[in-house]
Parts: structure tokens; C-alpha cells; sequence
């Protein structure tokens, strides 16, 4: 037995697919294309890098420089352990520091013998960065500055050269 549709349904067909037409109407008839970046704007470098670690910070607090600080002075001692108090001095200088803010202890002692120990400062806002450089070790502080004006107590090298 075959249904043979009705009025009512024949309706219902039409007013689905009327609906259907003005419901498609509301979609993009073409897809958006995805933006891909072109080779040019992908290997153009960005206006200003920003540097990557700890940077000398001139002017500011030697808290905020002790990290630089500590870098240059532990690659050179990865480098030459203990090394010698120029060489040390010569490296800040190298990297930025100011050698007339700075003092070092002998490399040797009175009795000509090798020091246990190189201690280089630098004076940065009323407060001393300390490195203390062993054949073993490097260690750091950040001390008050001195009524004297200096950071290291006792007898130093004059570094002139």
C-alpha cells in the first residue's frame, strides 16, 4: 500500500526547504583563507632584540648588577680558576665595569707565596660588589660600602695600569 503525501505534508516539505534557502543565505558562500606569513615577514628580525641573561646595568643599584657580575667573573674562573687579580680586574673592565670603582687583593703574599685567595670589588651606589675567586671556587656578596669609601679591608693592589 502506497502513502501518497498530502497537502499538509507537501506544506511542510516546501517550508523546510524555504527555510533551508534563507538559512543558507546566512552562511559565507566561500570559505576564508587561513593567513600564512610569507617567507619575507617570517625572517624579518624584530626592531630591538631583547638580550637574553643578565646585562650590565649602569647607573642602578648593585643588586641589580650583581648577576652580571657573578656571570663574567664564573665564566673566568671556568676559565682560569683562580687566576691572577689584573686579569680579573682587565675581564670587568672588558665587560663594562668601571676600573676606578674597583679594588683587588695581591696575587701573592708578603713572603712571596701564592695568595689562598684573589678578592676583586666594584663600588656601585654606596655598596660594594664582592668577588672572591679560590683555585676551587667563585663566591659573591653585595657589602656596604666602607667608612673609608673602599670595600676591601687591608692592603690592596693599586690598579693603574
Amino acid at each position: 500500500m502506497r502513502v501518497r503525501p498530502t497537502h499538509r505534508t507537501g506544506g511542510a516539505i516546501a517550508l523546510t526547504l524555504a527555510a533551508a534557502v534563507v538559512l543558507s543565505g546566512c552562511v559565507a558562500s566561500t570559505p576564508e583563507t587561513a593567513v600564512t606569513p610569507t617567507t619575507e615577514a617570517a625572517s624579518t628580525p624584530s626592531p630591538e632584540a631583547t638580550p637574553t641573561g643578565p646585562i650590565l646595568r649602569p647607573g642602578e643599584a648593585a643588586a641589580a648588577n650583581r648577576q652580571f657580575f657573578d656571570l663574567i667573573n664564573t665564566k673566568y674562573h671556568d676559565a682560569n680558576g683562580q687566576g691572577a687579580g689584573r686579569s680579573i680586574v682587565d675581564n670587568l673592565v672588558a665587560n663594562g665595569f668601571s676600573k676606578q670603582d674597583m679594588e683587588v687583593t695581591p696575587d701573592s703574599t708578603a713572603i712571596g707565596l701564592a695568595a689562598d685567595s684573589i678578592v676583586v670589588s666594584v663600588r656601585i651606589k654606596g655598596e660594594c660588589l664582592l668577588g672572591q675567586f679560590t683555585p676551587d671556587n667563585y663566591v659573591s656578596s653585595i657589602e656596604p660600602l666602607l667608612g673609608t669609601g673602599g670595600c676591601l679591608v687591608g692592603k690592596t693592589r693599586t690598579i693603574d695600569w
